[in-house]
């Protein structure tokens, strides 16, 4: 019998141990959202992780960054667990979302915190590439990252820069030496980027540049 109450006691401490961490769970992505640093703060300082992944495998650093919680961003960037190079479902981490996002302040942040400039596959110089801020592309490149850095298919920085990002961020990339002949999978070159994205003039300029 007493055994009996004992697992009946386990539980019943147990049940509500799991409802106390999905309420957490809860709690904590909702503050995110809502740039609640006050009610992250809480929640971090009684140990939940700063780096669980949301029910869509988002981290919350990411989500800040890129919702404009700003706060609740510093909160995560200054607690002394947090990984800032935790990718989300899609491989993505929070120094590809700011540099994507034109966000300098939030760059160096990230950067002075350990954060990455060379990645397997997609990395930040992509998405620096394909953001509306030349300076990051400059300075990703001043820290070292691989001018002719390629995604999985194949892409390089160039090409992303010669279709999305600022014009001058594809002439910056060709005078520091990205390759215009370089091809993806697909067989499409920066040329043929710009081309997709209606930049006649510019591609004309990457096929000079090419010959």
């Amino acid at each position: 019998m007493r055994e009996y109450f004992k697992f009946v006691l386990y539980a019943v401490v147990a049940s509500h141990l799991s409802l106390a961490i999905a309420g957490a769970y809860e709690d904590f992505f909702r503050a995110v959202g809502s740039d609640d640093e006050r009610s992250v703060h809480t929640l971090l300082k009684r140990g939940f992780d700063p780096n669980s992944l949301d029910e869509k495998g988002q981290t919350a650093l990411i989500l800040a960054i890129r919702g404009g919680s700003f706060r609740v961003a510093r909160e995560l960037v200054a607690h002394p667990a947090q990984k800032v190079d935790t990718p989300n479902h899609a491989g993505e981490t929070a120094l590809m979302i700011a540099a994507l996002r034109g966000e300098r302040d939030w760059v160096d942040q990230l950067l002075a915190r350990g954060a990455q400039v060379d990645r397997p596959g997609w990395s930040p110089l992509h998405y620096a590439a394909t953001g509306p801020q030349t300076q990051l592309v400059e300075l990703m490149l001043a820290r070292g990252a691989p001018i002719e850095a390629r995604s999985p298919n194949g892409t390089t920085p160039l090409m992303m820069a010669a279709r999305y990002g600022a014009e001058g961020s594809a002439l910056l990339l060709l005078a520091r030496g990205a390759d215009p002949r370089a091809r993806n999978d697909q067989g499409l070159d920066a040329a043929a980027f710009a081309r997709l994205g209606g930049r006649e003039a510019l591609a004309s300029r990457l096929e000079a540049a090419a010959r």
